[in-house]
C-alpha cells in the first residue's frame, strides 16, 4: 500500500485506523512541505511588520487585546502549552492519542496554520516510532477545540510531559536521550496552532465509528443465530416488504438476514407452523439495526469531513490576511457523537430483549433458561442480569452532552460544545455493547445446540463452530463469566465477523449486495 500523504490525500476512517495500527505508512511530501513553508513565511512577515493578529502577537482568549512584543512571541507559544496542560483523569488509550497526532499533522500540513516544517517532522517522528504522549481524558469542553488534551499531547515537543514508549510510561526527557534528540523551540503561532482544533473529539469519534461498524455487522450475525434458536420467521425480511419503506439501513439489514438464513434447515422446519408473528426483537431487526446503521452512516460522513478539515485558529490565508474564526468549535462533531451513542445503545437494548426471549421457555424444543435440569441449576438466567445492567448503564450514558454549555474564558467562549464528553461516552457505550453482544452470543449458541440435528446456513454454522471451539455447551451451571469473556474476545478481535465474511465468499453468499459501497468504512 502506498504511503498516506499528509496534507494532500483525503483521509478516511479506515486510513486513520491503518496508520495507527501500523498497517500503513505516512509521508510528508514536497507538495505539502511547500504549502507549510509558505504559511510559516506569512506568519514571520506578520511578526516582522508588527501587525496585531490574535495568537501571534496577542494573548489568548480574554487576553486577546494584550499585545505581545516581537521578542516574546516565541515564549508566548511555549507558555501556552504549559498553561493549558490542565487535564485530569486517567490517560486516554494510546491508539487514540496516536490518532490525535495523525489528525493534527494532516490538519496542519494543509498550509493554513503557520506551523514550521521541523515541528511537523518531530510529530511524525513520534508517530513512526510509536512514542505516544500521555493525555488525560478529562478537561476539554470542546470550545476552542480540545485545548487541554492537545496541550498535553504536544508537551513532549518542548521536552515536558510523559510518553508511552515500548509498553512503558516514561518521562519525555528519557526518551529524547535514547534517540539523541533535543526539545524543539516553537516559533510564533505554533503553540496556538497545536492546541486549537478538534482532534481529541475527532479521534475518539473516528474510533467509535470504526468500532460501531464492526459491532453492527456482529449484531446481525448474532441476531440471526438467536432467530434460529427460537425458530423465528424469515418473512419479515422479504425484499418487497422493505422496498415500500426503503431506508438504506433497513434494506441492508433485511438483505443480510436473508443471506445469513438462506438454506437453513431450521427455517425450513417450521415453514408451515401456526405461529402468526414473532416478537419485535426478532421481527424488527431490520428496522432497529437498520436505524442504527443509518445513524452510523450520517456520523461517518460528518467524521470524513472533519478529519480532512482545518480546525485551528486563526487561519493564515496570506501575509495580509489572518482570519480569527470558529473552525475549532466542536459542535459539528458533538451532536453526531451523541446520535451515534444512542444508536449503539439501541443495538444493545434489542439484543438484551433477544437474550430474554431465548430464556423464557416459550419455544418448542427450547428449555426454560436454556438448560434441561433447571432448579438444581440456574441455567442462563443470571447472564441476562448482566446484560440488563449494561443496557441500563448505557441508557444513562445516552443523555446528550452536547445539550449542555458552560461559559469559559471569562465569557469569551460563551458557548461550548462538550463534544469531548460526547465522544468519550460513545466509546463507553460501545464497550458495554460488546459485552451485551457477547452474552447474546453465548445464549444463542446454547439455543442453537437444542436444534440439532438440523443445520443452519453455512455462515451461521461456521460461526457456531467457532464459538464451540472456544466455549463448550453447558449441561450444568459453571462460572459463566469465563464464557462471556471468551465470547467477548471473539467479538472484539473480529474473529467472528472475519469468519462470517470469509465463509460468505467461499459459498458465494453476498451479504452486502448493492449496499456494499455505501456502508463501507473507506
Amino acid at each position: 500500500m502506498t504511503p498516506f500523504l499528509f496534507g494532500i490525500d483525503t483521509l478516511s476512517v479506515q486510513d486513520l485506523i491503518d496508520i495507527c495500527t501500523g498497517n500503513r505508512t505516512v509521508q510528508f511530501g514536497d507538495e505539502a512541505r511547500s504549502k507549510v513553508r509558505k504559511s510559516a513565511g506569512y506568519v514571520e512577515a506578520i511578526v516582522e511588520e508588527g501587525e496585531v493578529v490574535y495568537g501571534i502577537n496577542t494573548g489568548f482568549g480574554p487576553l486577546c487585546n494584550t499585545v505581545i512584543s516581537k521578542d516574546k512571541t516565541a515564549q508566548l507559544q511555549d507558555n501556552i502549552l504549559r498553561s493549558h496542560s490542565v487535564g485530569v483523569g486517567k490517560p486516554i488509550a494510546p491508539e487514540i492519542a496516536k490518532a490525535m497526532m495523525v489528525l493534527k499533522v494532516h490538519n496542519l500540513s494543509m498550509g493554513f496554520s503557520g506551523i514550521q516544517e521541523s515541528t511537523l517532522d518531530r510529530i511524525i517522528f513520534f508517530i513512526e516510532n510509536d512514542i505516544i504522549p500521555v493525555v488525560p481524558e478529562q478537561g476539554s469542553v470542546g470550545a476552542s477545540g480540545d485545548l487541554a488534551p492537545l496541550a498535553h499531547l504536544f508537551l513532549p515537543l518542548i521536552g515536558l510531559g510523559e510518553v508511552f514508549f515500548e509498553g512503558k510510561r516514561k518521562e519525555t526527557a528519557e526518551v529524547y536521550q535514547r534517540f539523541g534528540l533535543e526539545p524543539i523551540q516553537l516559533k510564533a503561532k505554533e503553540g496556538l496552532a497545536l492546541i486549537n482544533g478538534t482532534q481529541f473529539i475527532a479521534a475518539h469519534l473516528a474510533w467509535g465509528v470504526y468500532r460501531a461498524h464492526h459491532l453492527l455487522n456482529t449484531a446481525d450475525i448474532i441476531g440471526a443465530m438467536s432467530l434460529e434458536g427460537v425458530l423465528g420467521s424469515v418473512s419479515p425480511f422479504e425484499e418487497e416488504l422493505h422496498k415500500i419503506r426503503p431506508y438504506d439501513g433497513t434494506r441492508f439489514v433485511a438483505r443480510r438476514m436473508r443471506e445469513l438464513l438462506k438454506d437453513s434447515e431450521m427455517v425450513q422446519s417450521h415453514a408451515n407452523c401456526g405461529r402468526v408473528q414473532d416478537p419485535y426483537s426478532i421481527r424488527c431487526m431490520p428496522q432497529v439495526h437498520g436505524s442504527s446503521r443509518n445513524a452510523w452512516l450520517h456520523v461517518k460522513q460528518m467524521v470524513d469531513v472533519e478529519i480532512n478539515s482545518v480546525t485551528d485558529n486563526p487561519i493564515i490565508l496570506s501575509e495580509n490576511e489572518a482570519i480569527s474564526g470558529g473552525n475549532f468549535h466542536g459542535q459539528p462533531l458533538a451532536l453526531p457523537a451523541d446520535y451515534l451513542t444512542l444508536a449503539a445503545h439501541e443495538v444493545g437494548n434489542i439484543s438484551d430483549r433477544r437474550i430474554y426471549l431465548l430464556l423464557e421457555g416459550g419455544h418448542p424444543g427450547l428449555p426454560k433458561l436454556l438448560m434441561d435440569d433447571i432448579g438444581l441449576n440456574s441455567g442462563f438466567m443470571i447472564p441476562q442480569y448482566t446484560s440488563a445492567a449494561l443496557v441500563s448503564e448505557n441508557k444513562a450514558l445516552c443523555f446528550p452532552a452536547s445539550a449542555d454549555s458552560i461559559p469559559t474564558s471569562l465569557g469569551q467562549e460563551d458557548h461550548v460544545s462538550m463534544g469531548s464528553i460526547s465522544s468519550r461516552k460513545l466509546n463507553q457505550v460501545i464497550s458495554n455493547l460488546e459485552q451485551i453482544l457477547a452474552i447474546e452470543l453465548v445464549s444463542a449458541a446454547q439455543a442453537f445446540d437444542f436444534r440439532r440435528p438440523m443445520r443452519s446456513g453455512p455462515v451461521l454454522e461456521a460461526c457456531h463452530e467457532l464459538i464451540r471451539s472456544h466455549i463448550d455447551h453447558a449441561d450444568a451451571d459453571r462460572v459463566f463469566a469465563e464464557d462471556i469473556g471468551k465470547a467477548h474476545e471473539l467479538i472484539k478481535s473480529y474473529q467472528l465477523t472475519q469468519l462470517a465474511d470469509k465463509t460468505a465468499i467461499k459459498f458465494n453468499i453476498d451479504l452486502n449486495g448493492e449496499f456494499d459501497e455505501l456502508f463501507r468504512l473507506s
